[in-house]
């Protein structure tokens, strides 16, 4: 749901906010206020394409943000882009600068115009006469269809998953056969070279490494071991001699006073600890050996183990060899598999074979289930639309495209909704209604039906609902029909948020919250606001919209009158 819209510097807008609630909420002003600069700026939220034309004159930079609701939807995408989510809403801003430069944000942090168009189809659907058609691709007809109906393609999507899974192994072991040749060199002399290291395991390095340490040091090592082994035990003089020595004396003093017992044992501790660390000492020293013959050994094998890292693994560190070893695994199956590739082929074209079976059963039950309730979601919506002062012909066809080029997740159905609007003429898509208005009766009255077939059902489908934004759907109607518009509105306001701008005061009357953009001259600059009415300033609005500027106690009467009908 979208919470709050805001602009500044945009277009004739100074500054204006616009806090939206629940269920309709109504935009409507005198001609030429500004109206469709709200829901203009609602669709550059939502990806659509920027202008420097759009920036107030005088300003650095047009600023339009918005505040929706999360959906779990939306929370993946963010996550798929690396955007943070922000406690249950989603904060999208947009900068356009008079120099054509520009600037996104997600929650408070950079992303792309891609991101704000990947996350308009979890937030809003905006049916104006420029934006209906690219929301409303063949993907979302078929998803409103299944909406309809209550339909899932999960079956279908499982299975059509392990198709293409099976298919692009089979692609692969297909490669033409110079490829293959290539490929069978190379890993056979990858392989053999890796084979060849007999490699010892993921730790040869490390401790070749540590032996070489020794070895290039082996003198300084003899001599150090030797001469810390001369202090602490060999000398005359050495450190266990003194401490035994003193021990001697402490023991005697410990006969006759009781406190140099813990003295006595603490010596006798360190002269134990001192003959360890010189028998530690004289055996470091009795292995020590100056090997020249062994170091260039372990050089060589390093040197060998280094090239194998770089080549096959992640480099030089502890992870390098162990890279290595599962890179020659890897290598080592790939040749198994190259080497039994009729045998391997034959496996998995039968399993292909399998799994294709399994899809199109799958995706055949699911065709059969749309285009029965295709029909059903035609009849319902060919009414509503004829309630709108239109005079329709109205089919929702479903077309099995069986070919493999045409599978999916969601099944090989191609689904279109196709209309007549005048007597006589064959039915067409609906991107060749000519008129905005009247898509935008039609996107009304399709959504109306789907709702009412939802809210029919026995097992109510639990999908959040996104906002639906209005624009131009009261054009060339009035009377009776206006009021049907306004009875659609309000009926699909039940379920799903909606956003309408209108002209007619038949429309305004069911509004759940009502909005006036006026326009107003401020040191001789024009610009245009928004704000929420009140219950009386509702009334005077619709006298407005009823008779025009001369307000009369007979349009304010009718007033009131509509919207009490309208509760």
């Amino acid at each position: 749901m979208l919470l709050e819209l805001r602009a500044e510097n945009y277009a004739v807008i100074d500054h204006a906010v616009a806090e939206f609630g629940t269920g309709l909420n109504l935009l409507t002003g005198e001609t030429g206020a500004g109206k469709s600069i709200l829901i203009d700026a609602l669709v550059l939220l939502l990806g659509g394409k920027a202008s420097s034309d759009v920036v107030r004159f005088g300003a650095e930079k047009a600023v339009v943000g918005c505040v929706f609701e999360s959906t779990p939807g939306a929370e993946q995408i963010l996550e798929d882009n690396g955007i943070d989510p922000e406690g249950g809403e989603i904060l999208l801003r947009r900068e356009i600068g008079a120099n054509g430069k520009g600037r996104v944000f997600v929650n408070n942090q950079p992303a792309t115009v891609n991101v704000l168009r990947q996350l308009a189809p979890e937030l809003a659907l905006v049916h104006a006469q420029s934006e209906t058609l690219v929301a409303f691709d063949a993907a979302q007809q078929r998803l409103l269809l299944d909406r309809f109906a209550d339909l899932s393609a999960d079956e279908a999507g499982t299975a059509f998953a392990k198709w293409r899974e099976v298919k692009e192994r089979i692609e692969e072991l297909r490669a033409a056969e110079a490829d293959r040749l290539r490929l069978l060199d190379l890993w056979s002399f990858q392989a053999r070279e890796i084979e060849g290291a007999a490699i010892v395991d993921a730790e040869e390095d490390a401790r070749l490494e540590a032996e070489k340490r020794v070895l290039a040091n082996a003198e300084r090592l003899f001599t150090g071991a030797n001469a810390a082994l001369e202090l602490l035990y060999e000398a005359e003089v050495s450190a266990e001699s003194l401490l035994g020595g003193a021990l001697k004396h402490v023991e005697d003093l410990a006969k006759f006073d009781e406190r140099f017992r813990e003295t006595a044992a603490a010596l006798s501790a360190a002269k134990v600890s001192v003959e360890d660390a010189a028998a530690t000492l004289r055996d470091f020293a009795g292995d020590v050996t100056a090997s020249p013959e062994r170091l260039g050994e372990i050089e060589d094998r390093l040197a060998a183990l280094e090239r194998l890292k770089r080549k096959y693994g992640a480099g030089a560190g502890t992870t390098g060899l162990a890279q290595v070893i599962a890179f020659g695994e890897e290598v080592s199956g790939k040749l198994n598999e190259l080497e039994n590739r009729e045998a391997r082929l034959k496996e998995l074209e039968a399993e292909l074979a399998k799994v294709a079976k399994g899809y199109r059963e799958a995706a055949a039950r699911l065709s059969e289930q749309r285009a029965s309730a295709a029909k059903k979601l035609a009849k319902l919506a060919e009414k509503q639309i004829n309630e709108l002062a239109m005079n329709v012909r109205f089919a929702v066809e479903v077309t099995a495209e069986e070919a493999e080029s045409s599978w999916g997740a969601s099944g090989w159905d191609r689904v279109e909704a196709r209309i007549a609007t005048n007597p006589g003429e064959p039915m067409k898509p609906l991107d060749e209604i000519a008129s905005g208005g009247e898509m935008s009766r039609v996107m009304l009255a399709l959504k109306v039906a789907v709702e009412e077939g939802v809210s029919g059902s026995k097992k109510r489908k639990t999908v959040l609902p996104r906002t639906l934004v209005f624009d131009e759907i009261d054009i060339g109607i009035g009377g009776r029909a206006a009021e049907a518009v306004g009875q659609k509105l309000k009926a699909l306001a039940r379920a799903q948020q909606v956003i309408c701008i209108t002209h007619l005061p038949q429309i305004a009357a069911f509004a759940d919250q009502h909005f006036l953009i006026e326009k107003t001259e401020r040191r001789g600059r024009t610009q245009t606001g928004v704000r929420r009415m009140e219950k009386n300033e509702r009334v005077e609005e619709i006298a407005r919209m009823l008779s025009g500027a001369s307000l009369t106690e007979t349009s304010r009467r009718h007033a009131e009158q509509m919207l009490k009908q309208s509760v």
